[in-house]
């Protein structure tokens, strides 16, 4: 049972005037005599304000993150402002061979009023497809979008990126969305991953004239590919390219084009940091390219080997300082 401080002072009061003595007036009262001296020693060196019930906080916490490390995240923050906590979170451990988790940089950007509000609104793709990857090369998605180039009109990416790593695996700036554009990206893809006739990705579109077209089921017969298109009106189905294209559109728009050049090196750097430095929530926030490499697994060990050594770390500092 809780006591307000009112009713804690009219305890006190009773017991100072009672006859009985405190023992026995505790015993009537239904409290214990420690509880007593417990409020009486607060009354007598606070006065009626110490009374309140307080909250418990603890002196010390063993795993704090040191203010050298928390230095060093908030100038990582500063650097690299286009990270969120969560990658954040990732580029620090690994960078700095010190482990701190996406809650623990929220709080530290949140006491330096260093996070901001998206700028974006945020579409989910579909994270499963109705009969999902369970390795690379198995299911390869491939779409347009378009891009504008001030003085020249409108330019189309034309991208095919790998459904289990989300890879990029090629693509073109093209003048038009014809099935010779796909056929040529889809030719710099299976160069890049290096795959016999006997391993060829599946492919997945949706139902545009350039994927429906008579050309391209020529050409994918001729080199080993099978095809599946999305449902009509289902852009979903595609989720993980269309995902890709909003990600991609909120970068490169931010800047005006005024060469077809221009913007192709433009993107060829923002596909190069999203291959190689983004951290996919998605694939255990690992990027594209350590999950296309096979070494995701040796990363993930790496990080919990520096979270066990990290926490062993505070507890050491911790229980110095206590001795200290």
């Amino acid at each position: 049972m809780r006591y307000s401080p009112a009713s804690k002072y009219e305890i006190i009061r009773t017991v100072e005037e009672s006859a009985l003595g405190i023992r026995r007036t505790c015993e009537k009262l239904g409290i214990s005599r420690s509880t007593f001296y417990n409020w009486y020693d607060r009354y007598l060196s606070g006065g009626y304000e110490a009374l309140a019930d307080q909250k418990p906080r603890p002196t010390s916490v063993w795993n704090k993150v040191p203010d050298g490390q928390r230095k060093a995240l908030v100038d990582l923050a500063l650097n690299e402002p286009e990270l969120s906590p969560r990658e954040l979170a990732i580029r620090f451990t690994e960078s700095q061979g010190y482990f701190v988790s996406e809650a623990t940089v929220y709080r530290i950007l949140k006491d330096q009023d260093l996070l901001t509000s998206p700028a974006w609104i945020v579409m989910k793709a579909k994270d499963k497809f109705d009969q999902p990857t369970t390795a690379i090369n198995q299911l390869w998605q491939t779409d347009f979008t378009y891009l504008k180039v001030t003085g020249w009109g409108w330019y189309y990416l034309s991208t095919v990126i790998d459904d289990y790593s989300r890879y990029i695996v090629s693509w073109r700036l093209c003048t038009g969305m014809a099935a010779s554009d796909v056929a040529a990206t889809l030719k710099d893809g299976l160069k890049a991953a290096g795959l016999s006739r006997k391993h060829r990705p599946r492919l997945l579109s949706d139902n545009g004239p350039c994927y429906i077209s008579g050309e391209l089921k020529g050409w994918l017969a001729e080199n080993g590919m099978t095809h599946t298109r999305g449902k009509p009106y289902h852009p979903m189905t595609q989720g993980k390219i269309e995902r890709w294209h909003r990600t991609m559109k909120d970068k490169i728009l931010l800047e005006n084009y005024y060469l077809p050049s221009e913007l192709e090196s433009r993107i060829g750097e923002f596909i190069n940091h999203y291959n190689t430095r983004r951290y996919h929530e998605s694939l255990n926030n690992l990027t594209p390219e350590d999950v296309w490499l096979g070494r995701g697994e040796t990363i993930l060990q790496q990080r919990r080997n520096i979270k066990a050594k990290t926490m062993d770390l505070r507890k050491k500092l911790y229980w110095q300082q206590k001795a200290a």
